[in-house]
C-alpha cells in the first residue's frame, strides 16, 4: 500500500490535516502535483516535500543489497567513482532502456536530481540502507580512505 504524500507531509508536522484537505480539493480542480501545491498555498519548503517524495518512493520500491549481488562492471562504468560517492548511488543493471540504480532513502532525492541531468534514458531506484550503500560503494568504487567515514556522516 502507497502512502500518500499529504499524509506523510501531515505526519511530519509540515501540514494539517485541513491543509492537505484543501490541497487535494484545488489539486481536483487543476490535476497539479500535490507537492507543488503544498510549495505555493501553504510555503511549505521544497526540502520538506522532497524528503516526504523520498520517503513515499521508498515504501514501494524493492530492496537491493549492493554487498550481495554481482554487478556487471560494464554497467559500473556508467558513472565515474567520485560521482558514485558525490550522489550516493550505484548502477546495478540495464532493463531495457531503463537504467537502474540503488540508493539509500536519505540519498534519493541527490540520486535522482544527479541521474536526471548524467544519464540518458529512463532511471529507477532501488533501496537499500546507508550502511549497506556505503559498503557497496566501497566495493564497486573503492577511494582510499572513505570507507572509514560513518555512513550518516558522508
Amino acid at each position: 500500500m502507497t502512502i500518500c504524500l499529504g499524509e506523510l507531509l501531515v505526519q511530519s508536522g509540515c501540514l494539517t490535516n485541513e491543509q492537505r484537505n484543501r490541497i487535494l480539493e484545488v489539486q481536483r480542480a487543476n490535476h497539479r502535483p500535490f507537492g507543488v501545491l503544498a510549495e505555493e498555498l501553504f510555503g511549505i519548503s521544497p526540502h520538506d516535500v522532497e524528503h516526504a517524495w523520498a520517503a513515499q518512493y521508498a515504501s514501494i520500491a524493492p530492496r537491493f543489497d549492493p554487498r550481495l549481488h554481482a554487478i556487471d562492471p560494464e554497467i559500473l562504468g556508467l558513472i565515474e567513482r567520485r560521482q558514485a560517492w558525490q550522489f550516493r548511488l550505484i548502477p546495478v543493471r540495464k532493463e531495457g532502456d531503463e537504467t537502474v540504480f540503488v540508493t539509500s532513502v536519505e540519498d534519493l532525492a541527490r540520486a535522482l536530481r544527479f541521474t536526471g541531468w548524467r544519464i540518458q534514458g529512463p532511471c529507477t531506484f532501488l533501496i537499500c540502507d546507508r550502511a549497506s550503500l556505503q559498503i557497496g560503494l566501497g566495493m564497486h568504487y573503492p577511494i582510499d580512505g572513505m570507507d572509514k567515514i560513518a555512513p550518516e556522516a558522508a
